[in-house]
């Protein structure tokens, strides 16, 4: 098996921390990668001195081949598996981007936040899709130097075939991502994804409003509530779209049994502790990059799609405003913003 993975020819479009982490860990398992992003530096430096990225447990730098965006068109290369790892509302441009350079019976699989897959699906054509649900936490500021929170033993995606069937291709990407995390597949891949879209709710979404570690924003008075409240409001949504829980971060289908408040207590815990006491959010890695948020992509979601559904979504359409405020420089990020969503929130008569 190992003689096959090395004859696959394998992108990794988007090499912000998620991205580097995977395309450092496949490099150091002797595959053929190519790491393609839109960070001139970044780029340059991976050129020049490879990846060193940091975890917990280990350090791993290696040598890497990376590529500016505009060098697709030069290299005119042919994949079998793109690895997308971008923010969601970068997802449509980038699947067109390099759907020209995936094979006819290649694959992409969205390593993301959200719920990209039909997004992908309409670019490349579901045949050529594979999903995914990601649990990776790191981040980047200085071009070449990955602080990655989770080790590779800590981390865990899920992946799952639209269908839900499990097919060699399933099985072969399982095997190309076990160099980077523990593997699960899944038959209810869209379930999987809301999942973790709920879990993201109920930690990205007030955490990031503060600029606090995720540690230090769960002490906010308050914070436990409306974490608890903005799941329930997401696992509504997404009931009503049909989607049902699926166990995730590696935890029990016995742990995910019921739709309670317990379960979502759990998987949101397991998560935080998966990251750990000096993990932050990665809305707040993005507002002090200068750049917007995805938040839109996720609480955002919940809150248009329960309007849609006819379903009460507060909590999670204030994060959103609050949010939309950040990014348009009308608010910095402080701790004093969780006493706004929590303001927000009881000044709305349907609460």
């Amino acid at each position: 098996m190992v003689s096959e993975l090395q004859e696959l020819k394998i992108a990794v479009l988007g090499a912000g921390s998620i991205g580097s982490s995977v395309g450092a860990d496949l490099t150091d398992a002797g595959l053929d990668v190519t790491i393609i992003d839109q960070w001139p530096a970044h780029v340059e430096t991976m050129k020049a001195t490879g990846l060193d990225i940091n975890m917990p447990d280990r350090r791993v730098e290696t040598p890497v081949t990376a590529w500016h965006l505009c060098e697709l068109a030069e290299h005119v290369p042919t994949f079998d598996f793109v690895f997308l790892c971008a923010k969601s509302y970068d997802t449509h441009w980038m699947a067109q981007l390099v759907e020209p350079y995936l094979k006819e019976e290649g694959v992409l699989i969205g390593l993301q936040n959200g719920m990209n897959n039909e997004t992908i699906a309409g670019v490349v054509g579901k045949e050529r899709t594979i999903g995914a649900v990601v649990e990776l936490s790191a981040e980047i500021f200085t071009p070449g130097i990955v602080k990655r929170d989770t080790t590779r033993a800590g981390t865990w995606f899920g992946l799952g075939e639209h269908d839900g069937s499990v097919t060699p291709r399933l099985q072969l990407a399982r095997k190309i991502m076990e160099n980077v995390a523990k593997i699960d597949l899944t038959q209810n891949i869209e379930g999987a994804k809301w999942t973790k879209l709920i879990c993201n709710t109920m930690t990205m979404g007030p955490i990031g409003l503060t600029g606090l570690k995720n540690w230090d924003a769960r002490k906010l008075p308050g914070m436990f509530d409306m974490s608890v409240a903005l799941g329930r409001e997401s696992m509504a949504v997404g009931k009503a779209l049909g989607y049902e829980l699926e166990p995730v971060f590696g935890m029990s289908a016995e742990e995910f049994a019921n739709a309670t408040d317990d379960v979502l207590i759990a998987a949101m815990e397991t998560l935080m502790s998966h990251v750990g006491k000096e993990g932050v959010t990665a809305p707040i890695h993005d507002h002090r990059k200068g750049r917007k948020s995805e938040m839109s992509y996720i609480n955002g979601l919940v809150a248009r799609a329960g309007e849609e559904q006819g379903i009460s979504a507060p909590c999670n359409a204030a994060v959103t405003e609050i949010d939309r405020r950040l990014n348009e420089g009308e608010l910095e990020m402080d701790p004093a913003n969780f006493g706004l969503l929590k303001s927000m929130v009881d000044s709305r008569p349907n609460r």
